[in-house]
């Protein structure tokens, strides 16, 4: 069952020189997540931060952590992520050999699951593991750089998604992610989506503007 649309700005696009500051700023402006994308370099073309910039912003929010790794392999940095206040560890299918044992980790780390699926990753690969996983992250840019534009057919992706979510019968957040804006927010949330990542959207304009922007994205005026 689709749950109520939520909002988790992607500290991507957040001034890495005031990082606490900035998320504390967007919590106060009704950020319901705190999405942290995590790159190599390696499974995506950039580098972005590691379980340290995770440990020095936990104290700075008690929302939810949602970590998204796109490194590769993921397994070995599960547990520093883990150890660093995530709450959400979503990894990709292609990020490692066993996507079970991976989700396994997680879990066993009481941590909540999730699951990444680039434009070109067929949605089966989510059958096997769909009693596993707490989240499912739609990517609806290919994944290693913000300000991307969203891809159309993201929207029929996500509305099959939500049919195999709602047919589990299991509350999964079903999770979008690149060129969320104004325009796209309610496009994805009408196909299915819960759970929405924006970067660019939140933060132009500085503090002052987040509150405004996030009404946007939920559409509010």
């Amino acid at each position: 069952m689709q749950q109520p649309v939520r909002i988790a700005p992607s500290i991507l696009a957040a001034d890495f020189a005031r990082m606490g500051e900035e998320v504390r700023a967007v919590a106060a402006a009704g950020a319901d997540y705190i999405h942290i994308d995590v790159m190599d370099g390696h499974f995506v073309p950039n580098i972005t931060l590691g379980p340290d910039m995770v440990a020095a912003i936990r104290p700075h929010s008690d929302l939810v952590f949602d970590v998204h790794l796109m490194i590769a392999p993921a397994d070995l940095f599960i547990e520093p992520f883990a150890k660093a206040g995530a709450d959400i560890i979503t990894v990709h299918p292609e990020s490692g050999p066993h996507l079970h044992r991976s989700l396994q980790m997680i879990k066993g780390l009481g941590k909540k699951a999730g699951i990444a699926i680039n434009p070109a990753t067929p949605l089966d690969v989510i059958d096997p593991v769909i009693g596993d996983v707490d989240l499912i992250l739609c990517m609806s840019v290919n994944p290693g750089f913000g300000g991307q534009s969203f891809i159309p057919g993201t929207l029929d992706k996500l509305k099959e998604l939500r049919r195999r979510i709602d047919a589990s019968g299991r509350q999964i957040d079903l999770e979008v992610d690149g060129g969320i804006n104004a325009q796209t927010a309610p496009q994805a949330a009408t196909a299915g989506a819960d759970l929405l990542v924006a970067g660019t959207a939140v933060f132009k304009g500085g503090p002052e503007a987040y509150e405004a922007n996030i009404r946007n994205l939920r559409g509010e005026r």
